[in-house]
């Protein structure tokens, strides 16, 4: 098969890297891809939100399988653009990839359907809904409605955080995103994330995970899109795996056919565990990261099986195969992040490094620049082993990212603390 993997992050180059691993892939490209991905595949210099440069791409290159990354492309449609000219792609249409770009559509969704999920209000105006924090009072969570990429979120502590919020959404921080503010009751739990890849009717976990969004030890600090995670979360029991399936994510999935949008990719669930339960905090429409990085590295080549089983309808003939081990991921991020950084700083030892099922370094943000691998943006490396413990993981990852040699880069030093 020719496959083109859509996007250019650290989620991308670990679908890459699985998909390369399957005898099935004759040839991989990937757009707009970056200096590590273009270590494993072709790389196409298009914008994978233009649906038209997009399709170009695909009929020049014979291509017979398109796998969309982010949540963008997915938003704008690209999805129904390929399978109107007869694609076999993996994402959802836009109408279902409402999911996450907006947030009150899901909330929606999760009433009609019974999802446990947190108690709900949407405004478009700000002072109506500062009269409703002042009401509800504190603590309480503000979200602007539409994609802020993975920003536009204040879990405020005060009525003051929750004021400064809606005013900051409100202004215009987040743009069209924010013409509408969605806010929920504060949830208190253990955050965790569960990944099903859905047909439109029947569904197949894939994985658990937990990730580490704050940029301090000790989960300190502002949030930032993710500073490492691990695989699996102990936290998700079978039990309550079985429960988020019954009464969140078939319900949903139920739902969306019922409307007339089947949801057809992966459903990335992010939710908050209490006392044995779990209610739904978010869905996203397409694989975490840095949670798919230690997924793909679990899954390996299996992963390209389930991608087509799941585009092309046949997921009740599949099961994911796990081996009894862990992985764990350290991001690797520019001094500064989730604040100003600089671009163009040099990185090297990554040649030194071994690159195999148990040992790897996915690229987020990375570039050649006369020969010379240079960071482009905040978060650069996903540095991420296999092992068959977690401890060991961790200690693999940690071993690996001593031997980086980037002194305009950092990293948490205690990824997987809370579940060792």
């Amino acid at each position: 098969m020719n496959i083109l993997v859509l996007g250019g992050g650290g989620r991308e180059h670990a679908l890459a890297w699985a998909i390369k691993q399957n005898p099935k892939c004759d040839r991989l490209i990937v757009a707009p891809g970056n200096a590590g991905i273009a270590a494993i595949a072709e790389i196409a210099a298009i914008d994978p939100c233009d649906a038209a440069a997009v399709l170009a791409c695909v009929e020049e290159n014979a291509v017979d399988f398109v796998v969309v990354g982010p949540e963008a492309p997915l938003a704008a449609g690209v999805a129904d653009a390929l399978r109107a000219a007869g694609i076999l792609t993996f994402g959802p249409s836009a109408e279902a990839a409402k999911l996450e770009a907006s947030k009150a559509f899901t909330k929606e969704v999760c009433d009609a359907c019974a999802a446990p999920t947190a108690a709900w209000a949407r405004f478009d105006t700000l002072e109506a809904a500062r009269a409703y924090v002042r009401a509800q009072g504190a603590p309480i969570v503000v979200k602007a409605d539409g994609l802020a990429a993975g920003k536009g979120v204040i879990v405020a502590m005060t009525l003051e955080e929750a004021e400064a919020g809606l005013e900051e959404i409100f202004g215009g921080a987040f743009g069209a995103a924010g013409a509408e503010v969605v806010i929920e009751e504060f949830m208190e739990g253990e955050e965790a994330s569960f990944f099903i890849l859905s047909d439109g009717k029947d569904v197949l976990p894939v994985g658990t995970a937990q990730d580490h969004k704050r940029v301090g030890d000790g989960d300190t600090g502002p949030n930032t899109g993710g500073m490492g995670a691990y695989s699996p979360a102990p936290v998700l029991s079978g039990a309550i795996q079985e429960q988020v399936l019954a009464e969140i994510v078939r319900p949903t999935v139920a739902e969306m056919a019922r409307r007339g949008t089947p949801f057809q990719g992966v459903l990335y669930a992010g939710l908050m565990i209490k006392d044995g339960r779990a209610r739904l905090v978010e869905y996203n429409v397409r694989f975490g990261d840095p949670e798919c990085q230690v997924l793909m590295l679990r899954l390996g080549a299996q992963a390209l099986d389930l991608l087509i089983a799941c585009a092309e309808g046949r997921l009740g003939e599949v099961r994911a195969q796990w081996a009894e081990d862990h992985a764990l991921t350290v991001v690797m991020a520019a001094r500064g992040y989730p604040g100003a950084y600089r671009k163009g700083t040099p990185i090297d030892g990554l040649e030194d490094l071994a690159e195999d099922s148990n040992h790897m370094v996915f690229h987020a943000g990375t570039a050649r620049q006369d020969g010379v691998l240079v960071a482009t943006g905040g978060r650069v490396l996903n540095v991420t082993a296999r092992g068959a413990t977690l401890k060991e993981a961790q200690t693999r990852a940690y071993d690996m990212v001593d031997a980086i040699d980037w002194p305009e880069g950092f990293c948490r030093r205690d990824i997987g603390w809370r579940a060792l």
